[in-house]
């Protein structure tokens, strides 16, 4: 059986829960089932994955009141180190930081990556409205660059209130849409270009950037946006990144995947626990049985390159 990851595997604990979701108007539009670790584990193994690398979903810890912020990020962060300790062959996880609070982040980087040693972080599309390439975020990325951190990015809902009177979930359109807008962002706002040491993983294959890779390439060639002497053109950057197959592991988002940004840069996820269990359960099959991979592109995308990515991972040595 080939050795599987899952980097995009959601813990919500009651506790996260009730602090940042209105229990009849979940973020994002779709109510999980409750979560647990005996479900969490149950599910690995229904599914056939071996190891799931844990972060919390949407919209992060930060509410507005910054004090209870880091509170609930250290609850998390102590959590997730504790599946992790408790399982260590089933679980990794990436550390929660009280963004757009800058010094809190900063103290629970060192706190998650240090003192609990958790794989890498999770930040969202935007905290509070301020997204990623904002030059406010700064001095987070030059410390994730400093550690040459592996980060995760997960959407979140648009500060945009117009973004959510359609009637529609957040989690069909607007999700997708703020992970492209905090990719555009962070690439014309050279954050790239700054931290070329820095593992970036984008959640459900990079929203919408695969599709409309076109148009960042005609925008690079007409020089619209300043400061390209210092960053490379998007296209480059593409194959720099890595791209999880949450919610789009279809043969054409996979074709797309390879010519944009290369089989070899894209890593198997599934979202639990806010898709369907018997659909979560099918996402390795769907990667298993595509005609787009090889058999080795296969190993790779299911948990090879997640290793190679990780180091505790590797250091199991079971890939």
């Amino acid at each position: 059986m080939t050795f599987t990851v899952d980097v995009h595997h959601h813990v919500l604990p009651d506790f996260f829960w009730a602090a940042t979701n209105d229990g009849d108007h979940p973020v994002g539009g779709i109510q999980p089932p409750p979560w647990s670790t005996d479900a969490a584990l149950s599910f690995l193994d229904d599914a056939e994955i071996d190891v799931a690398i844990t972060s919390i979903s949407t919209p992060g810890v930060h509410t507005g009141d910054d004090t209870a912020a880091r509170a609930l990020a250290r609850r998390c962060n102590e959590l997730s180190a504790e599946l992790e300790r408790d399982h260590p062959d089933r679980f990794g996880g990436f550390c929660c930081l009280p963004l757009p609070n800058i010094d809190g982040a900063l103290d629970e980087l060192r706190y998650g990556l240090d003192e609990l040693h958790l794989d890498g972080v999770v930040l969202f599309s935007n905290a509070l409205g301020v997204y990623l390439g904002d030059q406010r975020m700064a001095p987070v990325f030059d410390e994730l660059q400093r550690r040459k951190a592996v980060v995760f990015v997960h959407p979140n809902a648009s500060p945009d209130p117009t973004a959510h009177t359609l009637g529609l979930p957040d989690s069909l359109i607007d999700f997708t849409a703020d992970t492209t807008r905090a990719i555009a962002q962070m690439h014309y706002s050279n954050t790239f270009a700054r931290t070329p040491d820095v593992t970036y993983i984008f959640s459900h294959a990079g929203g919408t950037v695969p599709y409309i890779a076109g148009r960042f390439a005609i925008v690079d060639e007409m020089d619209v946006i300043p400061g390209a002497e210092s960053r490379s053109r998007a296209a480059d950057t593409f194959r720099r990144l890595y791209w999880d197959t949450a919610l789009s592991w279809t043969d054409p988002v996979l074709a797309m995947l390879r010519s944009v940004v290369g089989i070899d840069h894209v890593l198997f996820g599934t979202d639990y626990p806010y898709l369907r269990r018997d659909l979560a359960v099918g996402a390795r099959g769907h990667i298993g049985d595509s005609p787009q991979l090889t058999a080795d592109e296969k190993t790779a995308v299911l948990g090879g390159t997640a290793a190679r990515l990780i180091p505790r991972l590797a250091r199991l040595g079971v890939h």
